[in-house]
């Protein structure tokens, strides 16, 4: 991209000015080391500007990693054999939401596979009554992971206590999600964000970064987030899993995740974007943070038996993504960690605005 035309649409984007597909796609293709650090430069003055140098800190608690379905990208589909499979007990679910509370953490986030255990019909209460136990036991917004539910689940979802609902798409290329999920439906999937928009809870939105999509592909889908009127926003990059059908698929250079991160940024001014402890473990973290994030999420609490996603033993069992040390090396970034009634002010002040707009 010339330098007059970079330098024009990052002023555009400064001036929260919309940008073009066009502009985005250009974006996008950025990848000369003078671009690049222009544009991870203007990312992180919309951050500030928007945020502060305030970041938030997800605690993450992957309390059932059984699944029925076959995601060719994922460790845990439901036929490999060498998968980590463990379901934590409520009293367990509820003791890590706890202590990772007493850590400091602005969210807990529990997340599951779709298991059979909690999916079938008839057994979603058991899903309720573990969120219910959770919320009694936790001031912090809670985040439910639990993947495609009915719509009518989204109402008892905010009762019990969910604040934010997360639901990958992965991609918004109908052929290509085929590819990732087959045998699932992308419509339904898709409308899990509206449903729970629809209910009043806040919802998250996230791509994986270097499963076949193009530029193009990426461009459309942090448009597509916009339209979705989502408020946390991710891109991650595709790590290969053993025993998977795209196992021998090359991972992408993080420099794609970087830009596509800062893109968002400067697309999604005024929403979270995490920096996911889950691809390159906290030395990934940095990088990450000067693309434009503001939220760090995949926090764990080592020795406790947990997994994480993408890479499920990751910096975990060291204590590396434990709350704690994550504190200890923002003290050498140029963000400090915000507070808990900050975060909680900004939660609840999204949720009045959506309550607002979902009622006309």
């Amino acid at each position: 991209m010339a330098e007059p035309e970079l330098d024009d649409i990052l002023k555009r984007a400064w001036d929260r000015k919309p940008l073009t597909d066009q502009e985005i796609r250009g974006l996008l293709s950025i990848r000369e080391d003078d671009d690049t650090r222009k544009l991870f430069q203007m990312a992180k003055a919309i951050r500030q500007r928007s945020f502060g140098d305030r970041v938030f800190l997800y605690g993450f608690v992957y309390f059932s990693t059984y699944c029925h379905n076959d995601c060719s990208f994922c460790f845990y589909r439901a036929s490999n054999l060498e998968s980590v499979r463990y379901r934590k007990t409520k009293d367990d679910i509820v003791s890590l939401a706890t202590s990772l509370e007493d850590a400091g953490v602005h969210l807990v986030d529990l997340t599951m596979g779709e298991d059979p255990m909690y999916h079938s019909e008839g057994r979603r209460h058991k899903l309720l009554d573990i969120i219910r136990a959770v919320d009694e036991a936790v001031d912090v917004p809670l985040m439910a992971s639990p993947g495609v539910m009915p719509r009518e689940m989204f109402e008892p979802l905010r009762e019990a206590g969910v604040d934010w609902f997360a639901c990958y798409q992965e991609t918004h290329n109908r052929d290509l999600f085929l590819k990732l999920r087959p045998d699932q439906d992308y419509s339904v999937r898709f409308n899990q964000k509206l449903w729970a928009r629809d209910a009043g809870i806040l919802a998250e939105e996230g791509i994986m970064v270097g499963v076949g999509e193009s530029a193009n592909d990426r461009a459309d889908s942090i448009r597509i987030m916009g339209d979705q009127g989502v408020h946390q926003v991710r891109a991650m990059t595709f790590v290969p899993q053993t025993n998977t059908p795209m196992w021998s698929v090359p991972s992408s250079p993080f420099m794609e995740e970087l830009v596509t991160l800062a893109v968002m940024r400067l697309v999604h001014q005024d929403k979270l974007i995490p920096a996911s402890l889950d691809i390159e473990g906290v030395k990934g973290l940095r990088p990450r943070l000067d693309a434009g994030a503001n939220v760090i999420t995949s926090i764990i609490p080592p020795c406790e038996g947990l997994a994480g996603v993408a890479q499920h033993e990751l910096d975990i069992n060291t204590g590396e993504r434990s709350p704690q040390n994550i504190e200890e090396m923002l003290e050498d970034l140029d963000v400090k960690v915000a507070s808990i009634s900050q975060y909680g002010e900004l939660v609840d002040r999204w949720k009045r605005r959506l309550r607002c707009e979902v009622m006309g």
